[in-house]
């Protein structure tokens, strides 16, 4: 199973602000998202998880507000903003055209 530390750099950022591109989530349901999505091949810790949350609001690319989550508990939820939707469509670019070239030097032939 992947972990963050196996991702490339700067991965976890675009999955979050694609998650987030869907619904308004808190720390916990993103993570589910992630693992649910995946086929639970992508498990985030927490110790990845809110520090990458933490730098994205500091970037203004998500915004928080705190309130009740479904289990009526106090929980920080966190939304996409205008300036990370256009984040998310430059990572989103990006790893398109880095996830091409891995492929090319994946493929290969063999001598």
């Amino acid at each position: 199973m992947s972990k963050p530390s196996d991702l490339v750099q700067g991965t976890l950022d675009l999955l979050i602000l694609k998650v987030l591109a869907l619904e308004p989530l808190n720390g916990y349901s993103i993570s589910q998202r992630l693992k649910q999505v995946s086929r639970e091949v992508l498990r985030v810790s927490d110790g990845s998880l809110y520090p990458a949350l933490h730098k994205l609001e500091q970037e203004g690319w998500i915004s928080a507000e705190w309130r009740p989550s479904e289990n009526n508990r106090r929980a920080k939820f966190y939304a996409l903003t205008r300036l990370g939707r256009r984040q998310l469509d430059k990572e989103t670019n990006n790893w398109h055209r880095l996830s091409a070239a891995i492929s090319h030097v994946v493929k290969l032939k063999e001598a």
